[in-house]
């Protein structure tokens, strides 16, 4: 019985570890300027995830954002409704890679997501497919 009890204790602490964890948000990344004056980010999209999900860049310098998905039958894509700031994009994501060439016009944080969903469910969005491009100095 007693343990029994231990395990019990161990597995809810562990379980409580895990949501933790798992609630986390990942480093920024931080993209730097080549020597050809572009800064360049890879976007990978996958289940109900975008890696990196918090992407800074400079404002007034060209980004080529490479955009992907992971092989499955599942569609995702990225939407950043922007135009103010020069960041309109609804691509749908392929797992061979497309590029996307912008000049980021405005400082702010724009979000970015998947709209996609099946029948009746929670769209990709709500399911965590989302993250941020911070535009700075």
């Amino acid at each position: 019985m007693r343990a029994f009890k231990f395990l019990i204790v161990f597995l809810v602490l562990a379980g409580i570890a895990f949501a933790q964890d798992a609630g986390e948000k990942k480093k920024a990344y931080t993209a730097t300027v080549d020597p050809d004056g572009v800064q360049r980010v890879t976007i990978l999209g996958g289940s109900y995830f975008f890696e990196p999900d918090h992407i800074i860049v400079k404002v007034n310098v060209p980004v080529e954002l490479t955009i992907k998905k992971e092989s499955g039958i599942v569609p995702h894509n990225i939407i950043i409704n922007a135009p103010d700031a020069s960041m309109d994009i609804n691509e749908s994501l392929s797992d061979k890679p497309k590029i996307i060439q912008l000049i980021p016009k405005k400082v702010g944080k724009y979000p970015f997501y998947c709209d996609k969903r099946f029948l009746f469910f929670k769209n990709h969005k709500e399911k965590g497919m989302e993250g941020v491009i911070e535009v700075v100095e």
